[in-house]
């Protein structure tokens, strides 16, 4: 029986697609890679910033430290807030807090941002905790962001009763590797072969689907 709720941001409780695919374009225009598809970009949607900015653009962590200041520059100020929470959002959360669930947010995005994203949409009353990663690129796996979340919810020996929702196939794995089930949330941004690959505990198509799995 779950206990709490774990749940990733991007591509699972907002649809952030536009900011963060735009502030990476910019930022791979100053490095001199210049992408005009930003189709392209979605694998940069969820993942470790740094970590995806190396392997995409074949850079040393040095370079992708500056690319990941380039992005800041224009995400800070404008691709924050090219996002929105996907249909059902609060009503999934309103109903989940009414059944006595704990909530939160673990996301490999800095944790600065996601207060100001969960702010901004009025639904940080929603969760106990909020853990993301530092701006100094600490805990950016998806693992440590979960260790941390159950660290300030006291719950690391009843990792059984807690459960991971999330878009990409590093959500899964990332709550496997910390000890806890997984549904996935397919109306993201992983592709179906991703998370197919990834077995996680299900694969929802919609909100209103994952609130169901709670019934």
């Amino acid at each position: 029986m779950y206990k709490a709720i774990f749940f990733d941001l991007d591509g699972t409780l907002t649809e952030s697609g536009e900011g963060i695919t735009k502030s990476v374009q910019y930022a791979l225009e100053k490095m001199g890679k210049p992408e005009e598809d930003l189709d392209k970009l979605r694998v940069f949607i969820g993942p470790p910033l740094m970590e995806q900015f190396m392997k995409y653009a074949d850079i040393d962590e040095t370079e992708a430290r500056r690319a990941v200041e380039y992005y800041r520059e224009r995400y800070a100020v404008k691709g924050i807030f090219e996002n929105q929470p996907y249909k059902g959002v609060e009503n999934m959360l309103r109903e989940l807090k009414s059944r006595g669930y704990i909530l939160a947010v673990a996301s490999s995005k800095p944790e600065y941002y996601v207060t100001k994203i969960l702010d901004y949409f009025n639904l940080s009353s929603y969760f106990d905790v909020v853990v993301g990663s530092e701006m100094n690129g600490a805990r950016t796996s998806k693992t440590e962001v979960i260790e941390e979340a159950l660290k300030r919810l006291n719950m690391s020996d009843r990792r059984k009763e807690v459960l991971m929702v999330g878009d990409k196939e590093h959500d899964v794995l990332g709550a496997r590797a910390a000890g806890l089930d997984c549904v996935a949330a397919g109306y993201g941004y992983g592709t179906k072969e991703e998370l197919t690959a990834a077995q996680p505990l299900k694969i929802v198509a919609s909100v209103d689907e994952l609130l169901r799995f709670f019934d």
